[in-house]
């Protein structure tokens, strides 16, 4: 993919505020592709942060044909810069879009697009702990017709934001709330496509939490309302006698997390058992009052490990390990960071790096 790169007229010195917090700063570039039915994916540029044009019939607006995904670029011990499984962030992405019938974006480009950019906003790579740049990739319906029907153009794009910790509290035990009576997503909906009608479905129930004292909300099962999917938008784990890790099986409405994808492989190597079930939350319940589930905890790309200290339940609060961070937890999130910011050895495969020094 060739892409035309354009002159910033803010050459400045970039300076990062204190806190950073979530996804609040934008870096000052933005990359652009737009595609057209017959014609595919063209234009590629990169050029300064500015706001979007479309029409108000947009299709994006009305049928929310709309994908995005989320990575991260870490500063490494030697000042280089590090992407942690890219590739696997392009292969969700074309999944995703296929399920939205949407058109495929070339994984080779959508790497180079994310590895051209990050090298050109490399200034805006955190220097502190447990902040990193958070990649954003985009793609929205354009066309302008209110017909219900799949868009013949679409605009990809990619934005980063220089972030702290997901969490206020950094690696500290959050509270989730079982959600009772509203669904995340439905067998044979769009739950494993990272879409945008997924989290505008969430907000209602997790405002709701938040309200009544709840970082995130524990999703259920759309048929039976009893079967654990995810926590907030990520995935979840219980871990029996601080030695087994389970998480919920893919059913078809769980999001495949990378995140959890990546802490599945390398916890065996860590002498920790893994499967994957049905977890009825009843029974996941009784085993964390009972001392059988030793931890809980969350996982994906933003928080990358959050242990869960306190779940309501039924109107009552289960308090998890004591309220606090369990070791299988902070051992996880400890080794996987180790290799993301390159401070230890990646066997996996999973890192690229870039050459340009933050």
């Amino acid at each position: 993919m060739q892409i035309r790169i354009e002159p910033l007229a803010d050459e400045s010195p970039v300076v990062l505020p204190e806190p950073l917090g979530f996804g609040r700063v934008p870096t000052r570039r933005i990359l652009t592709c737009r595609y057209e039915a017959g014609r595919g994916w063209a234009d590629a540029e990169i050029g300064p942060r500015q706001h979007f044009v479309l029409d108000p019939a947009a299709q994006i607006f009305h049928c929310g044909q709309g994908i995005f995904e989320g990575t991260k670029a870490y500063l490494r011990p030697d000042g280089r810069i590090n992407l942690f499984r890219p590739d696997a962030n392009a292969a969700r992405f074309n999944r995703s879009a296929e399920r939205m019938a949407m058109p495929n974006f070339p994984e080779a480009d959508f790497v180079t697009a994310i590895e051209t950019l990050v090298a050109l906003e490399h200034a805006w790579t955190p220097r502190t702990d447990a902040a990193s740049l958070y990649i954003r990739p985009v793609m929205i319906a354009a066309e302008p017709t209110l017909e219900v029907r799949s868009s013949r153009e679409y605009i990809f794009y990619v934005v980063l934001t220089p972030t702290g910790p997901f969490f206020a509290g950094g690696f500290e035990p959050v509270a989730v709330r079982v959600e009772e009576h509203h669904v995340r997503a439905a067998p044979g909906g769009t739950g494993e496509a990272k879409t945008i009608g997924n989290y505008a479905a969430s907000l209602y129930a997790t405002e709701a939490a938040r309200v009544a004292g709840y970082q995130q909300v524990l999703w259920l099962d759309a048929v039976e309302r009893r079967f654990v999917e995810e926590a907030g938008a990520m995935n979840v784990a219980f871990v029996y006698g601080g030695k087994e890790i389970v998480t919920p099986a893919l059913s078809g409405s769980i999001l495949p997390g990378i995140t959890r994808d990546s802490l599945l492989r390398l916890a065996p190597d860590l002498g920790y058992a893994v499967r994957e079930a049905r977890l009825d939350i009843d029974e996941v319940i009784a085993d964390i009052e009972s001392g059988r589930i030793t931890e809980v905890f969350c996982m994906g790309t933003a928080a990358v490990v959050a242990p869960i200290g306190r779940i309501g339940h039924h109107g009552r609060d289960v308090i998890v390990a004591d309220g606090r961070s369990g070791p299988v937890a902070t051992r996880l999130h400890r080794t996987l960071t180790d290799i993301q910011y390159g401070r230890a050895p990646d066997p996996y495969g999973w890192i690229r790096v870039l050459d340009t020094v933050a």
